[in-house]
């Protein structure tokens, strides 16, 4: 991402400061277990914006990082952070598109509405075998509903499966608009 993408995303959160907090994105409610055995697994929450999936990931017992571009959002999140008293996230500022994200190290990985296709070997590695992914991105039928979105920046219909075809697929649903996906790392 640019200096120009950075400011596109703070002046976006600045704009909308005065929202409610977002909810976290729902498959996260259905096939993310919650934390019982008091150990503490790693979660990322890319290119997280506000961190809601994040601060619900921590709320279940994850370690958290949220990683966003926009200094904006992730003071928004740490606000909600202190509201709520959450415990074990961390806020990291970053360009997504070159953060740091170490092999093996995460048991949840969680996307929503960010497309970077070079970043994908990458974000498989990241989770650990016996790992999940929540990713949820626009397809191309978006186009109907926004004509000037770059095509460049819109899955094909089918296309999210691929990059988790070795992988044990829990949800697989392309809805009008939006391709969503869980699947478990072997």
């Amino acid at each position: 991402m640019s200096t120009e993408d950075r400011s596109y995303w703070d002046q976006h959160y600045q704009q909308h400061l005065t929202d409610p907090y977002p909810p976290p994105y729902p498959l996260l409610f259905e096939y993310i277990p919650p934390v019982t055995d008091g150990s503490a697994p790693r979660a990322l929450d890319l290119a997280g914006g506000l961190g809601q999936n994040g601060l619900w990931l921590a709320e279940q017992g994850y370690v958290v990082d949220i990683i966003d571009i926009s200094r904006v959002a992730l003071l928004r999140a740490q606000e909600e952070i202190n509201r709520r008293a959450i415990r074990r996230v961390n806020l990291l500022k970053a360009d997504v598109d070159s953060a740091e994200l170490k092999p093996n190290t995460y048991a949840v990985l969680c996307v929503c509405f960010y497309l970077k296709r070079g970043l994908f070997s990458r974000l498989r590695a990241s989770v650990q075998s016996g790992g999940r992914v929540v990713y949820a991105a626009y397809n191309k039928r978006y186009q109907r509903i926004a004509p000037d979105t770059a095509p460049d920046d819109l899955l094909e219909v089918g296309e999210l499966a691929g990059y988790f075809a070795d992988w044990h697929i829990l949800h697989n649903v392309e809805d009008s608009h939006i391709s969503h996906i869980v699947a478990l790392k072997p």
